[in-house]
């Protein structure tokens, strides 16, 4: 079992940020990542600070990733199975992983429910379909846009999005068929009304913290299913930290990063601490 000063879990704009603060503070880190970030779904982004042209969200991670390995962090594919307390600090074990360390960083993001119609990820990937207001409503000014939700999340949205155009309209789950054309979506009501074209739908299904990991150590979630962490990032159990869409419900890149960077320094001054004492 090899042993590092941090691990972190999670291949994320959080995940990567934070090996990129712990590899400036000498520290020996490693990343585990399985499978795509969430932030590879964004076409493009412009409300990401530094891009002022916007920056898509595979150039957005590689970047990262090539900031991160220029100062020596290693980045490894592997699916995390479980996460335990040691005498050491903590064990991470999965696929033809096992590594441990004093302190671990946890950025594993969420999972966004999505809808069974076919040809929406590739939607996704044309911003016809679209997961969040606040990144991309300023794009959406003066569009005809649907929202996709079943409870108050949707009206909350609609009422979000009203700011941007007067043309939105929310639809429930059963409320009809959505088709994905080249540039629109379009709606075919069960009742044979003349289907309706819209610029953008936003999903108002809600998601899913990938949290587990954290919760099989005991770590503490609120109401919402979000991990509860302390100012300096640090979940209810002691060296183990959270960063990310995983903490709160303001799912943003910035908002990561920064959670991300204070959580990095927490966990150097806390290994800090424990060498001088």
């Amino acid at each position: 079992m090899q042993d590092h000063d941090a691990i972190v879990v999670g291949a994320g704009p959080a995940g990567l940020t934070a090996a990129i603060y712990l590899a400036r503070f000498r520290r020996r880190v490693v990343v585990l990542g399985a499978g795509p970030s969430r932030a590879s779904w964004i076409p493009e982004s412009h409300n990401t600070p530094g891009f002022p042209h916007g920056v898509g969200g595979p150039e957005f991670l590689a970047r990262l990733c090539e900031q991160a390995l220029q100062f020596g962090v290693d980045i490894r594919e592997a699916h995390v199975e479980a996460l335990s307390p040691s005498r050491e600090g903590f064990e991470v074990s999965g696929s033809d992983i096992a590594v441990r360390a004093p302190t671990v960083l946890l950025a594993t993001g969420v999972l966004d429910r999505m809808p069974d119609f076919p040809g929406i990820e590739a939607a996704v990937h044309r911003s016809l379909v679209r997961m969040c207001p606040i990144c991309d409503a300023y794009e959406a000014i003066d569009k005809r846009i649907a929202i996709l939700g079943d409870d108050g999340r949707a009206e909350r949205e609609a009422a979000f999005l009203r700011t941007y155009s007067d043309r939105v309209t929310v639809i429930g789950t059963a409320d009809g068929q959505l088709d994905f054309a080249e540039d629109a979506v379009l709606w075919s009501r069960p009742d044979g009304a003349a289907a309706r074209t819209f610029d953008h739908l936003y999903l108002a299904l809600g998601c899913e913290a990938q949290s587990a990991l954290a919760v099989a150590c005991g770590a503490k979630r609120d109401e919402a299913g979000a991990l509860v962490v302390d100012a300096h990032q640090m979940t209810s159990v002691e060296g183990l930290y959270a960063a990310g869409d995983l903490v709160r419900g303001l799912n943003q890149i910035a908002v990561a990063t920064g959670e991300a960077a204070i959580a990095a320094t927490a966990m150097h001054n806390r290994l800090r601490d424990a060498a001088t004492a």
